[in-house]
């Protein structure tokens, strides 16, 4: 008789008919999946393996649009979700009315709020009695308040900006489980090695029960980041050539892009996008996929260009997204770039494709695209020594730059500055014109604190800027901790004098004038948090909350609750 060991996950739910959704299991022997909605809707999914892993995505069908529907999970026949002894809310599957996109030809169409909940980085919250160190889980406290609150407003989707799970940072509960398998005194120590042991990770992480029910009712995106697979992936070619020389890199590359495929990226796909995937299709028609799934990913990594992990959604006349920023690198310093040429196109091509058909657009990059000056400023001069701006490749400067680049984390957008200008061009040019959106949206994580930072352009800039509002919003971590020392870093750098100071690196690197200024209009405010876009029309409001300890147990705190649009600032009467 199949168990259900993790999940369900619902993931993509289809805002296009308001009819179709994805939901994700693992069971525990081969079986055959299948979901049944209260309304009618069903669907069903023989189980493919994975190193003795059988996993299924069931797509659900005949779903009502503009409804709400509890669902159940069967294996083999057999009711194996909700959990007999469950304490939560039935899990359900909601979806957008037929009219939720409305074009813009529809002047009589009232088109749907749509709620975006967002951050990055977290740790898999401890088990119950023991002490977190790092405070409340915000993704824990999310779902404490909407499973007790029935009429709480919930997200509509769930964006996990990377650092889903932690490969080279594990608890004390996982490394007595890798200890159980091997001796951690050979490399890679406590950090998981294989494919078994990132099922560890996510085991850990999705079988909180409180984040089990949260990701079983509310629709998620994900995208990875570095610890997802090791601290600062791909951050240059000199630290590409170091790792790949050690012993355990290849299986730990291997098994984190294959673990991935299976545990994130499948649920990123659209129906029709699993129909038309082929690798999808071979890993199902094999009784054991995994040595073909292995295939794929030790291909993926020798050439990124072969794979896009990036995606895109739409959520009525929101347009999001979602880049890889890690794998599709070009690491060779002289054409040093965030995303190769072919992923790049793809970026440009879908923001911009079809002006007009969207209000607002969201580029979700774990990597933020504006940080603190100081800290841009430092990572682009370190990008100039690396490349031998000082003293030549290869030079005493460039070895420094080197060093300090690995030692200090400098592989954010403003490490790649082609790149970084690139993609500022792009912004500006997707925010122009008569059909420009409300607002673009660059979402981000990574750096463990929050804060908003909006750009602006110079006066002979190409049409003077763009119409649409642009705003770098960052929220980081959703459960984790940041140094004191770090904390006063990052406020530094939005400083005066840390402005000055960067001034004098980007000439002593020889960098030129950034193509744009900005400024931080918000915050930053560190501790476990989620920012929730609510985007209705061409409205835009933010919200912040925190989760914090209270003598009642961990509550959400709102930090943050602000208009972002002219139109939404005029109805709420606050006169800006």
């Amino acid at each position: 008789m199949a168990g259900l060991r993790l999940g369900p996950l619902l993931r993509h739910v289809d805002w296009e008919t308001g009819s179709t959704a994805t939901v994700w299991v693992e069971a525990d022997r081969p079986t055959t999946a299948e979901v049944r909605c209260a309304d009618g809707a069903s669907g069903s999914s023989r189980t493919f393996a994975i190193a003795g892993h059988h996993y299924a995505l069931v797509v659900v069908t005949g779903l009502t649009p503009g409804s709400t529907t509890a669902y159940e999970v069967l294996l083999g026949g057999r009711k194996v979700w909700p959990l007999e002894d469950s304490r939560f809310p039935a899990s359900t599957i909601t979806t957008p009315p037929i009219f939720a996109a409305p074009s813009a030809a529809d002047e009589n169409a009232e088109p749907t709020p749509v709620r975006i909940a967002f951050g990055s980085c977290r740790w898999a919250a401890p088990p119950i009695g023991e002490r977190d160190a790092a405070g409340p889980d915000a993704l824990d406290t999310l779902a404490a308040r909407l499973a007790a609150d029935p009429g709480a407003v919930r997200p509509d989707v769930l964006l996990l900006l990377g650092d889903q799970v932690y490969a080279d940072e594990t608890s004390k509960a996982t490394r007595s489980r890798l200890a159980a398998r091997r001796d951690l005194a050979e490399p890679p120590g406590a950090e998981v090695a294989d494919y078994e042991e990132y099922t560890h990770l996510y085991d850990e992480s999705w079988r909180d029960p409180e984040v089990r029910w949260l990701l079983s009712t509310v629709p998620s995106c994900m995208i990875f980041d570095d610890h997802d697979v090791v601290d600062d992936w791909n951050t240059s070619a000199a630290w590409l050539t170091s790792i790949r020389s050690t012993p355990w890199w290849h299986e730990r590359i291997v098994s984190g892009l294959a673990s991935y495929w299976v545990y994130q990226h499948l649920g990123n796909l659209s129906p029709a996008a699993l129909a038309a995937d082929p690798v999808y299709a071979a890993v199902r028609a094999d009784p054991d996929g995994t040595e073909t799934l292995r295939r794929f990913a030790a291909e993926a990594d020798a050439d990124p260009t072969r794979t896009r992990w990036s995606y895109r959604r739409a959520f009525g006349r929101v347009r999001l997204l979602m880049v890889d920023t890690r794998a599709a690198r070009v690491l060779d310093e002289e054409r040093r770039s965030m995303l190769d040429d072919k992923e790049a196109h793809w970026v440009r091509e879908e923001a911009l494709a079809d002006p007009g058909s969207y209000d607002h657009l969201l580029i979700g990059t774990s990597l933020p695209w504006l940080l603190p000056p100081l800290v841009h400023d430092a990572e682009e001069w370190n990008a100039a020594l690396c490349r031998g701006e000082r003293g030549g490749p290869g030079g005493r400067w460039a070895r420094f730059g080197e060093n300090l680049r690995r030692r200090s984390d400098l592989e954010h957008w403003a490490a790649f500055p082609d790149s970084f200008r690139r993609l500022t061009e792009l912004i500006r040019e997707a925010g122009s014109g008569p059909d420009a959106p409300a607002t673009v949206c660059v979402l981000s994580g990574d750096v463990h604190h929050a804060y908003i930072a909006e750009p602006a352009w110079p006066a002979d800039a190409p049409d003077a800027g763009p119409g649409a509002r642009i705003l770098q919003l960052t929220c980081s971590p959703v459960h984790n901790s940041v140094p004191g020392l770090l904390k006063a870093g990052f406020r530094f750098g939005w400083s005066r004098a840390g402005r000055r100071l960067g001034r004098l690196l980007a000439r002593h690197g020889r960098t030129g004038p950034a193509p744009i200024r900005w400024q931080k209009t918000g915050g930053p405010w560190f501790g476990n948090q989620l920012m929730t876009l609510t985007l209705h029309g061409r409205n835009a409001a933010l919200t912040l909350v925190q989760a914090k300890e209270k003598a009642t147990g961990a509550q959400l705190e709102t930090v943050l609750e602000q208009t972002l649009t002219a139109d939404e600032c005029r109805a709420a009467g606050c006169g800006c």
